[in-house]
């Protein structure tokens, strides 16, 4: 039975552990060179965590893209100096916002939107991560990023001071800004109390495998079904094939021209959408089409 070298694995995080302290378990328990993650998860958050094994780390950034589902319940009436339920407590309201007044303000947030980041994450101000900044209580400002939101809903009233959500977004988005944000247009203050992450791409919960679970098998192998994918997971990019002779161009970092291959893209591929070369389902390499020419961004394939 052969073992995995490449591909990914859909791991979903309990917790009360760190996404790098996942990693780091799971390459002391196989003996893998190389590992990464896709999106990072708090701590006190638990769900999807897409692990990269070899060649695959090369590709985490345009994983990490993808939108993502959360489901989260935000807690009113407090603010915490973290903005989720390990902070301390810094503001108080007994203001507790109303389903009516709630619903009234989510479109407001649908799109394109500027963001604070937590003070509490790990961004790195000047060589340094801002939460170890913050626990020093050194001041420091961290500026607002573009973000997006493609759906956000109530799901539930749990009481007059929790209510749970579903939100899909991009790339850098904060839940605990998000909960931050919205409190404070509502008139009061809130926090994360609960943080579940359910899909990232097309890694969601039914095809998850829990840590626990995992670090109980042997070894990892192509058999295992469900939770593991091969390196072709980026369904939704157009992909072309290959020959050896391409692929030894691709691998020296040059262009290639895709005129006579025969599977050509149609006219809707532009030239600042990403596309793939593959050989036998295998992911050569990720690039980008120009004037009829694949220009390889990131090379995966080796031999």
């Amino acid at each position: 039975m052969s073992k995995i070298n490449t591909g990914w694995l859909n791991i979903y995080k309990p917790i009360n552990i760190t996404s790098s302290k996942a990693v780091l378990k799971i390459k002391k328990k196989f003996n893998l060179k190389k590992i990464g993650h896709a999106g990072t998860l708090d701590p006190k958050a638990e769900g999807i965590l897409p692990i990269a094994i070899g060649s695959t780390t090369r590709i985490i950034n345009f994983i990490e893209k993808k939108k993502k589902i959360y489901q989260f319940i935000i807690k009113w009436g407090e603010q915490t100096n973290t903005d989720d339920s390990e902070g301390e407590v810094i503001y108080f309201s007994k203001n507790y916002p109303q389903k009516k007044e709630i619903e009234k303000i989510l479109p407001n947030y649908l799109g394109t939107i500027l963001q604070k980041p937590p003070i509490f994450s790990a961004i790195k101000i000047s060589g340094n991560r801002a939460y170890d900044l913050s626990r020093k209580k050194i001041q420091f400002d961290l500026k607002d990023r573009k973000v997006e939101i493609f759906a956000i809903k109530l799901l539930k009233t749990i009481s007059k001071s929790e209510s749970l959500f579903s939100i899909t977004c991009g790339k850098g988005f904060y839940i605990r800004s998000f909960a931050r944000d919205i409190a404070i247009k509502l008139g009061t203050r809130g926090h994360i109390k609960t943080l579940k992450r359910q899909e990232v791409g097309i890694f969601n919960e039914k095809n998850s495998i829990l840590l626990d679970d995992l670090l109980k098998i042997g070894h990892l192998s192509p058999e295992i079904k469900g939770y593991f994918k091969s390196t072709v997971m980026l369904d939704d990019i157009p992909a072309f094939n290959v020959n050896d002779r391409e692929i030894s161009e691709i691998q020296k970092g040059k262009e290639i021209s895709i005129s006579n291959l025969e599977h050509s893209f149609s006219n809707e591929v532009k030239t600042e959408n990403l596309v793939y070369a593959q050989k036998n389902k295998e992911v050569v390499a990720l690039g980008y089409i120009e004037n009829n020419f694949f220009k390889p961004k990131k090379v995966l394939y080796k031999e």
